[in-house]
């Protein structure tokens, strides 16, 4: 299969870069960026934007021979409740696989923000080094969920925090229940790696996602892909709905530009 392109993370801001923090402790740094979630998720409710999902099946020769295309935004419900509402007719050239709407269910319903303040206590964090993603050099944190419960999906994987902001620029990992790892009846997407973007110059809001996978069709493995991006960020106005989606955890059923192409 072809890889997908690389994600260039780049930090642009008229606000004056900090020192590292010298031999934060552990407890502090996860403290900090977990405050600083709690803040982009009430941020994220004033914003609207456009979510376009792709799904991509390689042929034999490792190329593109298909793809499904949704786009939608997010909109509200009579009663208040939160929804994606397709703004473009899915188009699909899929050759081996039929998808509906519905076969994105649990992918939309994955909290953009699942490490809140008040979602720490669900979960046991490990400080495992530094890494560099791009030009930012981050703490690398592994998550685990204590307890998996039916009713609320927990991420389980890795995080990279900017070391100097403290603040969660990119994640990768799955979302568990105490039934196991969540997935979509018809595709096979478990692992997602999820870039932030730095929105309104405060705000890191996730813009890129994807997975790669190997779905069975009729007995045959066709390896497919799928990308996920948020574009098109606008303030909401008085006559716009709000994207308040479940951001910090969901009913059980992701810095800077995009890689070129996507």
């Amino acid at each position: 299969m072809a890889p997908a392109p690389d994600h260039h993370v780049t930090r642009i801001s008229n606000i004056p870069t900090p020192e590292a923090p010298p031999s934060l402790p552990e407890d502090q740094i996860i403290q900090r960026f977990a405050q600083k979630e709690d803040e982009f998720v009430r941020a994220r409710a004033h914003y609207t934007y456009r979510k376009t999902i792709r799904i991509e099946e390689f042929g034999p020769d490792g190329q593109p021979s298909g793809e499904y295309v949704v786009v939608s935004q997010p909109a509200r419900n009579p009663d208040g409740t939160f929804y994606e509402k397709v703004v473009e007719r899915p188009q699909s050239t899929l050759t081996r696989m039929h998808l509906l709407s519905e076969d994105l269910d649990i992918i939309q319903r994955m909290p953009a923000y699942p490490l809140t303040s008040a979602q720490l206590a669900k979960y046991n964090l490990k400080y495992i080094g530094k890494e560099k993603v791009d030009e930012v050099d981050c703490y690398l944190f592994q998550v685990k969920p204590k307890l998996p419960d039916r009713a609320t999906a927990l991420f389980d994987g890795v995080v990279w925090v900017d070391d100097k902001h403290l603040e969660v620029v990119k994640t990768y990992g799955r979302w568990v229940t105490d039934l196991g790892v969540m997935k979509s009846k018809t595709l096979p997407f478990t692992m997602f790696e999820t870039y932030r973007e730095f929105v309104g110059e405060k705000y890191w809001f996730p813009v890129y996602a994807r997975s790669d996978d190997t779905a069975t069709v009729d007995k045959t493995e066709v390896p497919i892909r799928i990308v996920i991006k948020y574009s098109d960020f606008k303030p909401v106005t008085a006559a716009q709905p709000s994207s308040t989606a479940p951001a910090a955890a969901t009913p059980a059923p992701a810095p800077a530009k995009p890689p070129a192409g996507r």
